[in-house]
């Protein structure tokens, strides 16, 4: 446990494997770098592939018992966890700030909605719904039970450490399922924190196990061969979860996958300038567009261009930048590859004729500081629209009928989600139909909400998080011929 790295709170740093803290089998431990200084903050234990199937042993030892422990005990232990979240919220968003660079309104958001998770889920646990019918033939009835999936491995990425463990566990942990949580390596103390959380609200031995490790393709590989193991939930890149789909089916494990998204905002002629500028805010600069559902791609009606791309410059100009413990607008960047990635982005799409209307450039200091950025007269097959951004980046592309901005908005392999800002609210039902995304925002920056299915289509995903979806995601349906 570290002591002094956020006050108030005490942060594990080993693997958590059947109730115990344990180090790694082999002794090894990698560090958590602060990326506003780029220096160590922590050295947590790196899980072995020993370690992993370790964790599966647990779960499957305490697999029988949670399953048949009541939803309303499931969903009361969940409800602590909320609580407890909450009561933390300070302390816990710190520790995001220092972990992963957010601005500290967005950590406190992001706990905010992490907690709410586990408070839904505590009580979709007593939801789990069945059902008894005749048959069309009058023989029998058919009856039609949902009994928990099994054992999950849920692997979180590390751009929202504590929303999408949460976003993972508290569906499974609800539906009677244990489970073994693989963070990324860049941000696994608050996933930690979460486990150690999770223990104090009441969670029995074996049913949550947490294992940081940068060994993710070994451990992924043994727990996904282990035929104990039938449920895999994965939020991370679309190229990564096409080799875990590849891994999972050999044993014909179920998958959830949150991909990568690229999404589109529209703006259309009509649209309330005020509204649709405040939103494309929201929707691009949350956590520093280091999000799946950032806004990547802004496509704007040409009477309106000019003065919305002005708008929107002077509010991200007008963003402070750095460390998040400063209470800075817009954090750093993840890590070194993140900022040359962006970076390179921005430059290429200069290079292909955009022009700079603020921002554009590396911050200073240590740390993986970028500059709030908005390009105009972006080129519409520029590369930067093509690839997820992750960053605080926004590029304008004029477009002149909605015809038009429907095929630009589609024209990718991503389909996460989209945003249209309209005047004419049955314009943007119609556009929000032929959008390719499975959730759209209209006149809204923001669709993320643990009550609502949460996925993509296309390249973006399968299945979806959040909402009573959520739930059925982690159980099995099983049909029972009777005559009474």
């Amino acid at each position: 446990m570290i002591e002094d790295l956020v006050t108030g709170l005490s942060v594990p740093t080993d693997l958590w494997i059947g109730g115990q803290w344990r180090p790694a089998a082999d002794g090894g431990r990698f560090d958590v770098l602060d990326p506003a200084t780029a220096r160590p903050i922590a050295s947590v234990a790196n899980g072995t592939v020993e370690d992993a199937l370790a964790c599966v042993d647990a779960a499957d030892a305490a697999a029988a018992g949670w399953a048949a422990t009541p939803p309303r005990q499931r969903g009361e232990i969940l409800r602590r966890a909320f609580e407890l979240m909450i009561e933390r919220e300070d302390e816990i968003a710190e520790l995001m700030v220092r972990e992963n660079g957010k601005a500290r309104a967005d950590a406190l958001g992001e706990l905010r909605y992490a907690a709410e998770f586990f408070r839904w889920f505590s009580e979709e646990a007593v939801r789990i719904t069945g059902e008894v019918r005749t048959a069309p033939a009058g023989t029998n009835q058919i009856m039609v039970i949902r009994q928990p999936i099994g054992i999950s491995f849920l692997i979180t990425p590390w751009n929202f450490p504590a929303a999408m463990a949460t976003r993972k566990m508290g569906p499974a942990l609800a539906a009677g399922c244990t489970v073994l949580l693989k963070p990324a390596s860049e941000t696994p103390l608050t996933a930690l924190v979460i486990a150690d959380i999770l223990r104090e609200a009441g969670v029995p031995d074996g049913v949550v196990n947490v294992l940081p490790s940068r060994r993710s393709g070994a451990v992924a590989d043994a727990v996904l061969s282990d035929p104990r193991v039938r449920k895999l939930s994965f939020t991370g890149s679309t190229e990564v979860g096409r080799t875990l789909l590849r891994t999972a089916s050999e044993q014909v494990i179920s998958c959830s996958m949150e991909l990568g998204g690229n999404a589109p905002l529209l703006v259309l002629e009509d649209a309330d300038l005020d509204v649709a500028v405040e939103g494309a805010l929201l929707a691009k600069m949350r956590n520093a567009g280091e999000a799946c559902t950032a806004a990547n791609r802004m496509y704007v009606h040409r009477s309106v261009a000019d003065e919305f791309t002005r708008r929107l410059g002077e509010r991200m100009g007008a963003l402070s930048v750095g460390p998040g413990v400063d209470d800075a607008a817009v954090g750093p960047l993840v890590n070194q590859s993140s900022l040359d990635k962006v970076d390179e982005l921005v430059q290429d799409a200069i290079s292909e004729g955009a022009t700079v209307v603020v921002g554009a450039a590396r911050g200073e200091g240590d740390g993986y500081f970028y500059t709030p950025t908005v390009l105009s007269g972006v080129s519409p097959t520029s590369r930067i629209l093509d690839e997820e951004i992750f960053g605080p980046v926004a590029p304008v592309v004029v477009f002149d009928t909605d015809e038009e901005a429907v095929r630009l908005a589609n024209r990718t392999e991503y389909g996460l989600v989209a945003y249209v800002f309209t005047g004419d609210l049955a314009r943007g039902l119609r556009i929000s139909e032929a959008l390719e995304a499975g959730m759209v925002g209209l006149n809204r920056g923001v669709v993320s909400d643990p009550a609502a299915p949460f996925g993509g289509v296309k390249q973006s995903g399968i299945g979806r998080e959040g909402g009573h979806e959520g739930l059925l995601e982690y159980t099995e349906s099983k049909y029972i011929a009777v005559q009474w």
